[in-house]
């Protein structure tokens, strides 16, 4: 049976290149059928600094994705970093076209293309128009105008800009592993899809994702995107710190912190003990879990205090209603969610709960994010031509066209 409307998304983080492949179902949920992982040695920060390496990691794990789903992927829905991108309110206005001034979707298409006319300096490009509200003839708080009547058609929105040199090299990486880029979906965005809940985005409430190589502080309120916030310090800065005080390398370090890692010393066993491998040295030594948790605790305090910093400089001095959902790799960490209660001085303090299809790792979030919101908000880039897929030719088919070509 031939399988149609494919779901396809790619996650280029700092650590790792994540392709997931995914099948809509009928209740609206989607089916993790493919999936591929490669280290992803040509990022730093969440920036790109060697374009051939994550050209060979993405389509490393573009393959590994293929061979899991029997499908080959030729385009895909890409996570756009929250690094350096800035969020522009601005508003568009246009006249309702039809004569018996039905709101159709070209007279929606046309009200955020307008929305999209804005300075910019010459380093920027706009990545996306997201419709905050819709104002009909001066009635606010409309989420879709479509089927309804009316004279004039207004747009509050929210204008993604990203710097077009990581843009532009994000792309290029993309298509030179073979696949085009479908859509472009700002990763908090995306990661709101699968952590945060309806009401917790109406409410108001602070999703917080600690990746690799950056922190993205993301403010939800009156179930839209408020405020974003990113700083370049994640969970590699944990890993390095190990590495130096346990005096091993950096896998080995990565290795410890995921396996035995606690951001509070005191949700860590002070009797455990494992042994690990020195730099320069053959011979293995003993360190205590609490040892590894004393080198931890700071680093993670430090990037707690700097995402607090940054809630106040949006104007919470306070937590929101929802208070905090923290998501990505290093919010698996045993301890964090006490040491960050502590810390922001609040009960309201949890994980995003992440569980799809046998998924249940949050460095998932983004990947299987972009899936949701493609196939909640986009659905036009996934049409049967643009799913991402078409299916492999079989011997038979490889043989006649081969035959074809000598004949030819």
């Amino acid at each position: 049976m031939v399988r149609k409307n494919y779901l396809v998304g790619i996650d280029v983080g700092t650590t790792q290149v994540r392709v997931i492949v995914g099948e809509p179902r009928p209740d609206g949920t989607i089916s993790i059928i493919g999936l591929g992982l490669s280290p992803s040695q040509g990022m730093k920060k969440g920036v790109i600094v060697d374009l051939e390496l994550t050209v060979e990691a993405i389509a490393f794990a573009a393959a590994e994705a293929e061979r899991m789903c029997g499908m080959k992927i030729d385009s895909a829905c890409v996570g756009l970093p929250a690094l350096n991108t800035e969020l522009i309110h601005n508003r568009g206005v246009v006249a309702v076209q039809s004569e018996d001034r039905e709101i159709r979707p070209e007279d929606i298409e046309r009200v955020l293309q307008a929305a999209r006319v804005i300075a910019l300096p010459l380093d920027r490009e706009i990545v996306a128009v997201i419709p905050r509200e819709f104002i009909v003839d001066g009635y606010d708080g409309i989420r879709d105008p479509a089927g309804m009547l009316g004279v004039r058609l207004e747009v509050d929105a929210m204008i993604v800009t990203s710097p077009i040199t990581s843009l532009r090299n994000l792309t290029r990486c993309i298509n030179r592993a073979g696949i085009n880029v479908s859509g472009m979906v700002l990763q908090p965005l995306a990661a709101a899809e699968v952590s945060l809940t309806d009401d917790e985005k109406e409410l108001g409430v602070f999703l917080v994702d600690i990746g690799g190589g950056t922190t993205d502080i993301a403010l939800f309120q009156e179930g839209k995107l408020q405020r974003l916030a990113s700083v370049p310090v994640g969970g590699d800065h944990i890993t390095n710190d190990l590495a130096i005080g346990l005096r091993t390398s950096f896998f080995t370090a990565e290795n410890i912190k995921i396996e035995h890692g606690s951001a509070s010393l005191a949700a860590s066993d002070s009797e455990e003990e494992i042994e690990i491998s020195s730099v320069g040295s053959r011979e293995r030594r003993r360190v205590s879990v609490q040892e590894i948790s004393r080198y931890i605790q700071p680093r993670v305090q430090e990037i707690l205090h700097i995402v607090r910093e940054e809630m106040i400089k949006m104007g919470w001095p306070e937590l929101p209603p929802a208070g905090v959902v923290f998501t990505g790799g290093v919010s698996q960490m045993r301890g964090l969610i006490e040491l960050a209660a502590l810390v922001f001085d609040s009960d309201q303090v949890r994980r995003a709960d992440f569980d799809y299809v046998g998924l249940q790792n949050p460095i998932y979030t983004n990947a299987v994010g972009l899936l949701y919101y493609a196939h909640k908000q986009q659905p036009r880039l996934y049409q049967e031509r643009a799913s991402g897929y078409k299916k492999k030719p079989g011997l038979w088919q490889r043989l006649k066209d081969w035959m074809n070509e000598y004949i030819e």
